[in-house]
């Protein structure tokens, strides 16, 4: 089971200097941490009560975002075997020309480390640019992901055409390192959620869902998969790991770890930790970090 990382809660963390970010990455590199993780926001409004995963969002309208794939490439340039994520990246906002190139120079940076995690985003007040409109986000993300397959991995020129993309007999150089960019969807396991992961992604962002209902869109993924003559043991599935707190207010690694076997035997291929939501100060985070990846073997 490996150990995803995700970099939030910046402004309690890092303070002024989010460089910092760069330094934590290179340490969880040292460590064996399998995934660092980037969350993604341009903008934030102020209708936080919008909010759909929870009973509120965890952080105020000031907290800073670092651009995921800009921080990515620092990081890709300061470490050697972590893989480098996005979750999620919200697709949407981004030209899908320029997402493609980005993607694949991250990938060919970093020697082929790229996971990207993708969902249509919930802040209707990010979608201020023209012809990048809140409502149709999601055709255009489906558009968008089967037009960077393409350029990824198709011999040039490479010309494809759908609702809301078309180009003809273009070349997008350099391709990525990896033969196939792992793609993760962030959201509800909604029926066409479930095509669009067993059509063109590789793996599946629980936001949400209980144990149980997790389990559940496992097994039914897993089925998708093998319906399109894929192996359901293609399936990746990275879900949070809920964090038991002792009275002291640490994290105790133990009792939070106790759920992972069964959450293997679910199909569960990475757990996930986000530092902003229970650590206070930096220099928790190697202590932390150093505790998990030992207590689950790495």
């Amino acid at each position: 089971m490996g150990l995803s990382v995700t970099i939030s809660g910046l402004d309690r963390l890092f303070g002024d200097d989010l460089g910092a970010v760069v330094d934590v990455a290179r340490q969880a590199d040292d460590l064996g941490v399998a995934q660092l993780v980037f969350p993604d926001h341009v903008a934030i409004g102020p209708r936080l009560d919008r909010y759909p995963y929870s009973s509120r969002f965890p952080y105020p309208p000031s907290e800073p975002w670092l651009e995921p794939l800009t921080a990515l490439a620092a990081i890709a340039g300061a470490t050697r075997q972590i893989r480098l994520g996005t979750g999620v990246l919200i697709a949407p906002l981004r030209p899908m020309l320029l997402l493609a190139k980005t993607v694949a120079t991250l990938d060919v940076l970093s020697r082929g480390r790229v996971d990207l995690g993708i969902g249509t985003g919930w802040q209707r007040e990010e979608f201020v640019e023209p012809g990048m409109a809140f409502v149709g986000r999601t055709q255009r993300m489906d558009d968008a992901i089967a037009a960077c397959r393409q350029l990824w991995d198709s011999e040039p020129p490479v010309s494809f055409e759908s609702e809301t993309i078309s180009f003809s007999e273009i070349w997008s150089e350099p391709r990525p390192v990896q033969t196939r960019i792992p793609v993760w969807y962030g959201g509800a396991l909604t029926p066409p959620m479930i095509a669009r992961i067993a059509d063109l992604g590789d793996g599946w962002l629980p936001l949400g869902p209980t144990t149980d209902e997790i389990a559940v869109g496992i097994e039914t993924l897993r089925h998708a998969f093998g319906e399109r003559g894929r192996s359901p043991d293609e399936l990746g599935v990275r879900v949070g790991l809920p964090l038991v707190v002792g009275d002291d207010g640490a994290v105790d690694v133990s009792a939070s770890v106790a759920s992972v076997p069964h959450l293997a035997a679910m199909g569960v291929t990475t757990v996930s930790v986000a530092l902003g939501r229970f650590l206070t100060t930096r220099a928790d985070i190697g202590p932390f970090l150093r505790d998990m990846v030992d207590a689950l073997g790495g």
